[in-house]
């Protein structure tokens, strides 16, 4: 049964409006990503004065279908507090209006934006389950001298082709890329080279469908020498950085670990 991608996406939005309101911060502004398709983006900072400082790129998840800026405003709000860091949030474009590899030119093209028209000290990239993995696919893209400092997984979908997941997560995946050649080309976890990406948490959900394929991606990092910081988070459900609790904090502190690290090594 195909989606009802309206309805799914007007009660993604009404719960958006209900979830309580982030962390207040000193600049909270949204802008148009340049060499896009009118791309939105959102800038978190959390210093009024503009003191430089990490960025983190986020990509929400939502089935490449679901999620917007407000489905992930609350999230991007605690990790700039949190965190200590500017965050900007990509509103990628999404199936079934567009195809891949769309949204993974919308990542890099964040990350270019980031790299030349802000001061920030390094720059992570980021996204929870479907976020996840075109953040992983944008890394791969950007491997080099443009490659993000920081790579940021949490819940990722790292195998398109698998049919572990619900069905609606399967039946999002076949809108995106419908081929399954193409499906098994946009999966990190079969993708044959994932060297030469930058410091990686994954982090996977101890109750997740697709907790097995982002433990093994976690696996296929560290064997082609990627510095992976790897945790099942006990007791939880995929998704879990969209609820409070002591999982959020911790992942919360590992990005301000990692881009604290970063900062250190340039």
């Amino acid at each position: 049964m195909p989606l009802d991608v309206p309805a799914l996406r007007a009660a993604s939005q009404a719960r958006a409006r209900d979830r309580p309101r982030g962390p207040e911060l000193d600049r909270v502004g949204d802008l148009i990503l340049p060499d896009t398709p009118a791309v939105r983006a959102r800038r978190y900072r959390v210093d009024a004065n503009g003191a430089p400082r990490p960025t983190l790129v986020y990509l929400h998840g939502g089935m490449w279908v679901l999620g917007d800026l407000e489905s992930h405003d609350r999230l991007c709000r605690q990790i700039a507090a949190g965190a200590g860091v500017d965050v900007l949030a990509v509103d990628y474009r999404r199936a079934p209006e567009w195809r891949y590899p769309a949204p993974v030119e919308d990542a890099k093209a964040a990350i270019r934006w980031v790299r030349e028209s802000t001061d920030a000290t390094t720059i992570g990239l980021g996204g929870d389950s479907a976020g996840g993995t075109i953040a992983t696919l944008a890394a791969l893209a950007l491997r080099g001298d443009a490659a993000p400092d920081a790579l940021f997984l949490f819940c990722p979908n790292a195998d398109l082709t698998a049919d572990v997941a619900s069905p609606e997560i399967i039946a999002a995946a076949h809108l995106w890329s419908p081929d399954p050649i193409g499906r098994a080309a946009a999966s990190p976890l079969l993708i044959d080279d994932l060297s030469g990406l930058p410091p990686t948490v994954l982090l996977t959900a101890e109750h997740d469908a697709l907790r097995a394929e982002g433990d093994a991606l976690a696996a296929r990092l560290a064997d082609a020498g990627v510095d992976v910081t790897h945790r099942a988070e006990p007791g939880t459900e995929h998704g879990f950085v969209m609820s409070d609790g002591e999982p959020l904090d911790r992942a919360i502190a590992d990005v301000a670990r990692a881009l604290g690290a970063a900062a250190a090594h340039r």
